[in-house]
């Protein structure tokens, strides 16, 4: 068998239909697309949220203004005043915090905000650490190390 006698399997390849080519044809004169009205004419027709006089429907709703990033990131914010519950050089992560039931979702990023005052040592580490923070935990003889 040579690449010139393939063939394909019997009734695979249908020969297209010849619109507009007499009435023994089968599709002639009007050739399939009725008589007259918007479908019968040549062009594109209707646009793609034509509604037929309605008011189209992208225009019936209220959108969203404005740009939302896709790739953002969202955090779990924890503030320096909710660390007080810990107890002194014990380590503060995302692992800790979500065993406290501190974190909204466990899966998303965690950031440590400067809101309010800590008085003990804190071993934190965390995606993300506010500078207020980072100088109210180290004044308090504590470390910061940032989770990349």
């Amino acid at each position: 068998m040579k690449l010139h006698d393939l063939k394909p399997n019997e009734g695979k390849k249908k020969r297209r239909t010849r619109v507009g080519r007499g009435i023994a044809a089968g599709r002639g004169k009007t050739a399939g697309r009725g008589t007259k009205g918007q479908g019968a004419r040549t062009g594109s027709g209707p646009g793609l949220y034509h509604q037929g006089g309605n008011l189209p429907f992208f225009r019936r709703l209220p959108f969203k203004r404005g740009f939302t990033p896709p790739n953002r990131l969202i955090y779990n914010e924890i503030n320096v005043d909710e660390l007080g519950d810990f107890k002194a050089d014990s380590e503060v992560s995302p692992k800790t915090l979500g065993e406290a039931r501190m974190l909204r979702k466990r899966t998303k990023l965690v950031v440590i905000l400067g809101r309010g005052e800590i008085d003990k040592p804190l071993k934190v580490r965390a995606h993300r650490v506010s500078a207020t923070a980072k100088k109210k935990i180290e004044a308090a003889g504590g470390s910061v190390e940032i989770i990349e």
